[in-house]
């Protein structure tokens, strides 16, 4: 990562949150996958951040963040990201989520949709009828072996790996659960990504969410799976600057 024009443990919601900010022009918020960081954009922060505000976070117990008692949600961890751009004085920004992150960016659209001037969402359900069984392949035994010794690195409590994903797996079992009349009320300007071979989320899955929403794209990049933005950054990057860039 390069580094930061700005960096920080917001007090929010009982919590320290991490962000860093990178870049000048229009904010773009970039929410990471389960067990990660924000340090996982590191492919692309640089291209972003040449023409954008490009704010990077930790989530709840992620990272460089505290976490309570409190069980995880996909909507607790929105209201932290609700309550951060409070502090840093956004009244909307574009999110950009992966993964996990993906689902807490359309949390944020669906409960809050004035407070989002673009949606991205990449390898994210909707519902747990989305998924299938793929977290067996190496390329995810990789993503968590990478997310352990991160975890180590960064965490205020660097021994407490197993504790997070421990506290993941109840909001993994029993979460989204969004609504189709949700998703077909949702105006903002969405994206839809994800790599053509995601080995948890069904393609048909993401041409469903795609549908629902009205207007959004859907982009799937070729030669990758779940974990496009690490495997084809360029395809993946380009995709980003496209839809952030249209008027």
């Amino acid at each position: 990562m390069p580094a930061p024009k700005q960096s920080g443990l917001a007090e929010v919601n009982g919590i320290k949150l991490y962000f860093a900010s990178y870049g000048e022009g229009p904010p773009v918020i970039l929410l990471h996958g389960g067990a990660g960081n924000g340090d996982h954009w590191a492919n692309q922060v640089p291209v972003l951040a040449a023409k954008y505000r490009v704010i990077v976070v930790d989530a709840r117990g992620h990272g460089r963040s505290t976490r309570d008692g409190k069980p995880l949600s996909y909507e607790l961890m929105a209201d932290d990201l609700l309550a951060l751009m409070d502090q840093l004085k956004l009244d909307e920004a574009a999110l950009v989520g992966w993964s996990d992150g993906g689902i807490i960016a359309l949390d944020v659209a669906l409960r809050h949709p004035e407070r989002v001037s673009k949606l991205v969402a990449s390898g994210a359900n909707f519902d747990l009828a989305g998924t299938q069984k793929g977290g067996n392949s190496p390329a995810f035994a990789t993503y968590f072996a990478r997310c352990a010794a991160d975890y180590a690195k960064l965490s205020p409590t660097p021994t407490d790996y197993q504790g997070l994903t421990a506290a993941l797996r109840p909001m993994w079992r029993t979460q989204p659960n969004y609504k189709k009349e949700q998703l077909a009320g949702l105006e903002v300007p969405t994206l839809i990504l994800d790599g053509a071979h995601d080995e948890i989320i069904r393609k048909a899955h993401l041409e469903e969410l795609a549908r629902l929403i009205s207007g959004a794209r859907l982009v799937l990049i070729p030669e990758a799976s779940h974990f496009a933005l690490f495997q084809q950054p360029a395809a993946f990057n380009q995709a980003l600057i496209d839809f952030l860039d249209a008027k």
